[in-house]
């Protein structure tokens, strides 16, 4: 009988290869899969082999494999940009430091975070290499339309599209500093049973989020100020994470940043401001409001090192 895997390895181009398990995969069923995938890399490339792992920092990934770089982010959200160009660098200084090695991308979660670093490569390899990577950039592409290019968020996209834009000039980078005055959400969701919602506004250096009290997610966004060059941004509710796939939230929906160059209040901006029965809490030192911060993100899982020897 044909023995079942719980992981999606795939050579992506002969040098690039993905291993995938599901983010549902529970810890014992994932260690012991793990193990599996270090063998059969360790037998067909032994040491040449560099692992770049895109999810949680894990003690049993170094244990098996001690060639790790450790570039992960919270799963269905996009990676800063400084961290996409520095997974690029790493990966064609290792490519290119003798034809035999192999670059693997490990992920548990969602398929997201190995399509926007393929993607990203993809970019930067054309700006770096000759005319024979033009069948690397096809597999990789072919790679992204079949296999992730379903599972990557709004944000995701969007910073795929900056990365390349920065790369090849198209995007000209803005660094002069924003100020954030408004978020204007027009038209209301209806995520509660007599309509309209609570929101739960939370804005981070390099991420977004606006939740309900309850927790539940209305929407998720990320953008980068680098590239913006006016003071107003919109996004459709194609363009919003979560909110692109709800029916809860209208079709026609918006939500508008609108900044300044400086703190001043912005001339004929003053008309648009809460409405009395809205009240803002500006407790940041409620647990709720880092919940899901960078800084807590490699404490949500339950690692071992428990049999994991190879």
């Amino acid at each position: 009988m044909e023995r079942q895997y719980d992981f999606d390895l795939t050579y992506i181009t002969e040098r690039i290869i993905s291993v995938f398990f599901p983010p549902l995969l529970d810890e014992q069923r994932y260690r012991l899969n793990l193990k599996e995938v270090a063998a059969m890399l360790k037998s067909k490339h032994q040491d040449k082999f560099l692992l770049f792992n895109l999810s949680e920092k894990r003690h049993d990934i170094t244990r098996l494999n001690p060639k790790v770089h450790d570039f992960g982010w919270p799963d269905l959200h996009a990676p800063p940009l400084d961290k996409i160009c520095a997974m690029c660098k790493a990966m064609e200084t290792w490519l290119n430091s003798d034809p035999q090695h192999v670059v693997v991308l490990h992920c548990k979660g969602n398929k997201g975070r190995t399509g926007v670093i393929i993607a990203a490569y993809m970019h930067y390899s054309k700006i770096s290499a000759g005319a024979d990577q033009a069948l690397s950039t096809l597999a990789m592409r072919k790679f992204c339309e079949d296999k992730v290019s379903s599972s990557l968020q709004p944000s995701q996209n969007r910073y795929i599209y900056y990365f390349g834009g920065l790369l090849s000039g198209s995007i000209k980078m803005n660094s002069s500093p924003l100020f954030l005055h408004q978020v204007l959400i027009p038209t209301i969701p209806t995520f509660q049973a007599d309509g309209g919602y609570c929101p739960f506004l939370k804005i981070y250096q390099s991420m977004q989020r606006v939740q309900m009290a309850e927790r539940d997610t209305v929407f998720r966004l990320q953008f980068h100020t680098c590239t913006i060059h006016g003071a107003q941004l919109w996004f459709g509710k194609g363009e919003l994470d979560e909110a692109c796939s709800d029916d809860r939230f209208p079709p026609d929906a918006t939500v508008e940043f609108v900044f300044s160059s400086g703190p001043e209040k912005i001339k004929g901006r003053e008309y648009q401001r809460n409405d009395p029965a809205v009240t803002v809490d500006y407790n940041t030192a409620d647990p709720v409001v880092r919940w899901d911060s960078y800084e807590n993100f490699n404490l949500r899982h339950e690692d071992s090192l428990e049999g994991m020897s190879v």
